[in-house]
């Protein structure tokens, strides 16, 4: 079937986005991946590039677009090459929407021509110890001073992508106690400063896959966030952040679609070079069939993940048809690259081959942005069950 969620424009970025990926990024990868996180400055590229850009209204040095369209190729692109742009997604895909959303004037004024450029990395930080998907439980505080001038923020957050580079981190906090009828009351989203006193990096993270993207344990001790970066209205943070889970988990089911598709890139070509008892991989029936079957489930997949694109972008995606797409396009992805793995025999088992770094960075797919479970909660609430 003809594709048609890509136009012209589409079509040139990813032409351009594929030769800097070839010149800046492939050359240089392993050393990232060796270090456990792209250089700092690598995110100065991206912004001279437009990559933080496209979606910020121009007034402000950006294209002024309002598409996920572009963020869709990018998906795509990075996949093809097997390569990740570090904790960059998070800028984009997570940070940006709350400040567009929320930020006053005057703060998209302060904010937004630093984001675009890359001088000012930004990064959310939700997930605390012992919390997990529970958002309500979260125990971070933000307690506003005598005077009124500033909140004092105190607590702990984990498994934060970007924040080992981080300048600006949106962090959730209670300014407020929740109420018996509802516990996910009280909660405030502030825009902090990491060189504020009394913030600090802990562990970088080892994580299994996303090797190169930074991601670490933040700490606030009497941390002081001037009002005026506080993001929207007090206690309404719980609202603000159910109010973007649909784009989240849109690009999660879009980008681990982009993998399953990689994945069989890279198996058709290693079947096709590799040769065991006299002839290719690739003329054995099974490696056919195994080949036929992922390739048909990445059709599907990325079926879905166009309609889900298209919706977003008309404002249509709803939080049950967001679910669907990211429980459908992971648990695709899980499938595709397992059996793609497992074509490449024991060298699908070598991280110097795309196909098992892939494995190991679509795993947290299921996980992220909720888990699979949590997806199928929400799509069953959805049918009335």
């Amino acid at each position: 079937m003809r594709r048609t969620v890509f136009n012209e424009d589409h079509e040139a970025f990813r032409e351009t986005l594929r030769a800097f990926i070839e010149a800046e990024v492939v050359p240089v990868y392993d050393e990232w991946f060796a270090a456990g996180q792209a250089p700092r400055d690598f995110y100065y590229k991206l912004g001279e590039l437009g990559i933080f850009g496209i979606n910020v209204p121009e007034e402000f040095g950006g294209a002024g677009l309002d598409s996920h369209k572009f963020e869709a190729v990018l998906y795509e692109e990075t996949a093809r090459a097997g390569v990740q742009f570090g904790g960059s997604g998070v800028h984009v895909l997570l940070a940006l929407p709350y400040i567009k959303m929320l930020a006053t004037d005057e703060q998209k004024k302060r904010y937004l021509p630093k984001f675009v450029t890359g001088e000012e990395m930004w990064a959310i930080a939700m997930t605390e110890p012992g919390t997990g998907s529970d958002l309500a439980g979260m125990k971070t505080t933000a307690k506003l001073s005598e005077d009124g001038t500033h909140y004092v923020v105190n607590g702990a957050k984990t498994f934060i992508t970007g924040g080992v580079h981080a300048d600006k981190v949106i962090v959730c906090a209670r300014t407020s106690a929740p109420t018996a009828e509802d516990r996910r009351f009280g909660i405030s989203l502030f825009a902090v400063d990491t060189k504020s006193e009394g913030y600090s990096v802990g562990r970088k993270l080892d994580k299994l896959g996303l090797k190169t993207s930074d991601t670490a344990e933040l700490a606030f001790v009497d941390v002081k966030v001037p009002v005026e970066d506080l993001l929207g209205e007090e206690n309404k943070g719980f609202y603000y952040l159910g109010h973007n889970l649909a784009s989240e988990r849109w690009g999660i089911a879009f980008g681990a679609y982009a993998q399953a598709k990689a994945a069989v890139r890279f198996a058709k070509s290693y079947v096709q070079d590799r040769v065991v008892f006299g002839k290719p991989v690739a003329h054995f029936q099974n490696t056919k069939f195994e080949l036929a079957a992922c390739q048909a489930e990445v059709d599907a997949a990325e079926a879905v993940a166009d309609r889900a694109t298209e919706a977003l972008d008309a404002g249509e995606l709803t939080p049950a048809e967001a679910a669907s797409a990211k429980l459908f396009c992971t648990e695709v992805a899980h499938r595709v690259i397992d059996r793609c793995l497992q074509l490449h025999g024991g060298y699908g088992y070598m991280n110097e081959y795309p196909i098992a770094r892939l494995y190991a960075d679509n795993r947290v797919n299921r996980i992220y942005g909720g888990t699979s479970e949590i997806m199928k909660s929400i799509i069953a609430k959805d049918m009335g069950l």
